[in-house]
């Protein structure tokens, strides 16, 4: 059963130019310093509401609905996520997915029922261990990003700045690099957990980055 730590019923934000329902997965195999749900990381942490809840809620939304977004914590950590995502499918709803492509191998099984991926970019290969806490992070996350990439689905690829990990010089050298694997679609935002503070400066560091086609600001 998937362990579902909530629902948002109702989203303009999730999956651009959508209005969706938003499934959280609980559990997370990273601790991200700039995490926005760390209440969603630890897996041991039950489910609140049963799977069968989201599909009463979303057949009551036919008609209403563009679609269903998983997201988490890392929605790719559960084993039962392809039999919810391909349950949601049958019933008629377009799947969007969160990911930060911690799980290469789990996000390949469910690439082929989704028909759009957020993937979060957290830094450069070599800046992932400061700020996931885990050693093989930045070859999982880039993985990912090729597999993505390779599969044909629509996607979005996000950079978080955050002044703790980045620089205006590292961040141009991750646009760059993103770009040149194949990327067209990227979005950089500022830091939004924690002191307002801290939007400020990711705000300041994002004003210094040029934003070359197919690059935008949220």
């Amino acid at each position: 059963m998937l362990p579902v730590a909530g629902l948002t019923r109702l989203s303009s934000c999730d999956w651009p130019g959508r209005l969706v329902a938003t499934v959280f997965v609980q559990g997370c195999p990273w601790r991200c310093t700039y995490c926005h749900n760390p209440d969603l990381i630890d897996p041991r942490t039950p489910g609140v509401i049963d799977f069968s809840e989201v599909i009463q809620h979303l057949e009551q939304r036919h008609g209403l609905l563009d679609g269903v977004v998983f997201t988490g914590g890392e929605p790719t950590g559960a084993p039962s996520l392809p039999a919810a995502i391909a349950e949601v499918v049958d019933r008629g709803f377009p799947v969007g997915l969160h990911t930060s492509g911690a799980h290469p191998a789990r996000l390949t099984a469910v690439l082929d029922l989704v028909s759009w991926v957020g993937l979060d970019i957290k830094g450069l290969p070599q800046e992932y261990p400061a700020i996931t806490g885990r050693p093989r992070a930045g070859q999982q996350a880039y993985d990912s990003l090729g597999q993505v990439l390779a599969s044909g689905v629509d996607y979005e690829v996000r950079v978080t700045a955050d002044p703790a990990h980045h620089t205006a010089d590292g961040l141009t050298e991750l646009v760059a690099m993103l770009r040149q694997r194949g990327v067209t679609n990227l979005v950089l935002q500022p830091v939004r957990f924690g002191a307002e503070a801290s939007t400020a400066a990711a705000d300041a560091l994002l004003d210094q980055i040029g934003l070359p086609s197919g690059v935008s600001r949220r």
